[in-house]
C-alpha cells in the first residue's frame, strides 16, 4: 500500500524557515549575555531600575554627549534584562552596545569594546538601523580606527540622512583620517540639522581649534559650557575648555576649569590629568603628581602614564618614571586585546624612550593607515630621533602648516619643526619655531619647554650685518 503524506501549506514552510532562522539568531544573541542560555531564562527578566537615571544616560547616549557613569551603569543593567526577555528587539541591543562604549571610553576600560561590538553587531543582524551603524561608528572612533569609522559612519548617513549625531561621529572620523575637507562638510550639515545646541557648539569649538581659529573655538566651547545642562556634558565641556586654555598658555584659567569640571562631575577624570598639567606647569609638582595618580587610579589612559612619566623624568626621578613607562605598555597591550590601536601613544613613547627605528616603523604604518595632524607630528618626531632629519622635516612641516591641514598652534609641534630646522641647520627658521613655541604657551612641557629655551640660548641672536660683499 503506499501511503501519501499530505503536503504542506507554502505559508506554513515560510513560517518554519523563519521559525528556524530566528531560533539561529536566538542562539546567537544569548551567548552574548553573562551565564548560560539556560540560567538566563530561568533567572528571567531583571528587575526594571528607577527610570530617572536610566532615562537620563539613554537620553545621553542617544544624543552622543557624555553620560554620567552611576546613571550609564543603571542603563546598562536594564538594557540587558530587556534583551534577556526579549532578545530579538534590535533597538534595545542598539543601544546596550551604545551604552558599552560610552562606558568604556569613560572609563578607559577597552574590555567593553568587545561587549559593544558584539551587542551592536547583533543589533545589526536583527534590523539594519542607523543607530547601530552609528554606535559602530561611535566604536571605532573610541577604538582609535578613524577608516572603520568612516565606513560605518557614511553607511548610517545613506540611511538616514538627516540624523544630526551621524555627522558628529563622522567629524571624529574625518579628523583622525587628516580629512579636513570632509570635516568642514560634516560640521555644515551637522549645523543645519542642529543648530545652537551644546554639542554642536563644543563640536564647533573642536573642529575651530584643529584650524588654529582659537579665539572661535574659546566663544563656542564657552557658550556650550553655559547652555549644558546635564552634569557630566557641561563638566566634559568644562575639560574641554581648559584644554583649549592651557594650550594657549593660560595656566591659571586652564586649572580652574579643570576644578570646576571635577566639581561637576567627579567622574570627570580627563579633567584631573589636566589639573596635573596645570599644576606641574604653575610649579606645584607635589599637586600635580597627587593629581595625575588620581585620575590613573580611575582611568589609566595611556598617554596620560606618559606625561606623568615625563614629569618624574623632569624631577630627576628615573625610576618612578620607569613605573609609568610600564603602565603605558600594559595599558596599550590591553587596549589591542579590547581591538583598540594605541600605535599613535606607543609610537610617541618608542620615539622618546625606547627604540626610534621602532617608533618610525609603527607611525609609517599608522600614517598609511590614518594620516592626521598627530600622526604626521608623532611621524616627523620619530625620524629625527632615528637620525633622518632630512625625511622628518616633511612631515612636521605638515603637522604645522594650515594650507596643509597642520593648522592647530601647538607648541610641541612647532618645537618639534624647530628642533629639526636647527638639525638641518636652517638657523633662521628654527629661532623663529623655536620662539613661536614659547609664544604659543612657555609651560606646554615641564620637559620640553626648558629644552626650548636651551636650544635658543645656543643659537643665540641673528646676525645684524648685511651679507659679504662680493
Amino acid at each position: 500500500m503506499t501511503i501519501r503524506l499530505k503536503r504542506r501549506p507554502v505559508g506554513w514552510r515560510r513560517w518554519l524557515v523563519a521559525s528556524a532562522a530566528g531560533c539561529a539568531v536566538l542562539g546567537g544573541v544569548l551567548v552574548l549575555l553573562p551565564g548560560s542560555p539556560g540560567e538566563l531564562w530561568a533567572r528571567g527578566p531583571a528587575a526594571a531600575p528607577a527610570p530617572g537615571p536610566a532615562r537620563l544616560a539613554h537620553d545621553a547616549v542617544a544624543a552622543g554627549v557624555p553620560a554620567a557613569l552611576p546613571d550609564l551603569a543603571v542603563l546598562i543593567g536594564d538594557r540587558e534584562a530587556r534583551v534577556r526577555a526579549r532578545p530579538l528587539d534590535a533597538r534595545n541591543w542598539a543601544v546596550l552596545g551604545a551604552a558599552y562604549v560610552e562606558q568604556g571610553r569613560r572609563t578607559a576600560d577597552p574590555a567593553r569594546f568587545p561587549q559593544a561590538e558584539r551587542a551592536l553587531r547583533t543589533a545589526l543582524r536583527l534590523a539594519e538601523s542607523p543607530a547601530a551603524l552609528e554606535g559602530l561608528a561611535a566604536l571605532a572612533v573610541a577604538r582609535r580606527d578613524f577608516p572603520g569609522a568612516a565606513r560605518w559612519g557614511e553607511r548610517a548617513r545613506r540611511l538616514a540622512p538627516g540624523r544630526w549625531t551621524t555627522q558628529a561621529v563622522l567629524i571624529d572620523a574625518y579628523t583622525g583620517l587628516g580629512d579636513h575637507k570632509a570635516v568642514g562638510r560634516a560640521l555644515e550639515r551637522l549645523v543645519e540639522l542642529r543648530p545652537g545646541t551644546a554639542a554642536v557648539r563644543a563640536r564647533k569649538a573642536a573642529v575651530y581649534r584643529d584650524r588654529g581659529w582659537r579665539e572661535d573655538a574659546v566663544a563656542q566651547i564657552t557658550d556650550a559650557v553655559a547652555t549644558a545642562t546635564a552634569p557630566a556634558e557641561r563638566a566634559a565641556y568644562l575639560e574641554q575648555a581648559g584644554r583649549l586654555a592651557f594650550e594657549r598658555g593660560e595656566r591659571e584659567e586652564a586649572l580652574r576649569y579643570f576644578q570646576e569640571a571635577l566639581r561637576t562631575d567627579p567622574d570627570q577624570r580627563a579633567a584631573q590629568a589636566g589639573q596635573g598639567r596645570a599644576l606641574a606647569a604653575l610649579g606645584r609638582t607635589s599637586e600635580a603628581l597627587t593629581a595625575y595618580q588620581a585620575a590613573l587610579d580611575r582611568q589609566p589612559r595611556p598617554e596620560d602614564a606618559l606625561e606623568l612619566g615625563e614629569l618624574y623624568e623632569s624631577l630627576g626621578l628615573g625610576r618612578a618614571a620607569r613605573v609609568q613607562y610600564g603602565l603605558l605598555r600594559e595599558r596599550v597591550r590591553a587596549a589591542a586585546a579590547g581591538g583598540a590601536d594605541e600605535e599613535l601613544v606607543l609610537g610617541r613613547f618608542e620615539a622618546e624612550h625606547g627604540d626610534a627605528a621602532t617608533a618610525v616603523r609603527r607611525l609609517r604604518a599608522e600614517w598609511r593607515r590614518q594620516p592626521s595632524t598627530a600622526v604626521a607630528d608623532a611621524l616627523g618626531w620619530a625620524l629625527y630621533r632615528a637620525g633622518r632629519a632630512r625625511e622628518a622635516l616633511g612631515y612636521a612641516v605638515r603637522a604645522t602648516d594650515g594650507e596643509r591641514g597642520g593648522g592647530v598652534r601647538s607648541a610641541a609641534y612647532v618645537y618639534h619643526r624647530g628642533a629639526i630646522e636647527r638639525e638641518l641647520g636652517r638657523y633662521g627658521a628654527a629661532r623663529r619655531h623655536l620662539q613661536e613655541a614659547l609664544r604659543i604657551s612657555p609651560w606646554f612641557s615641564p620637559r620640553d619647554a626648558p629644552r626650548v629655551r636651551e636650544a635658543l640660548a645656543e643659537l643665540g641672536e641673528p646676525s645684524v650685518e648685511g651679507p659679504p660683499s662680493g
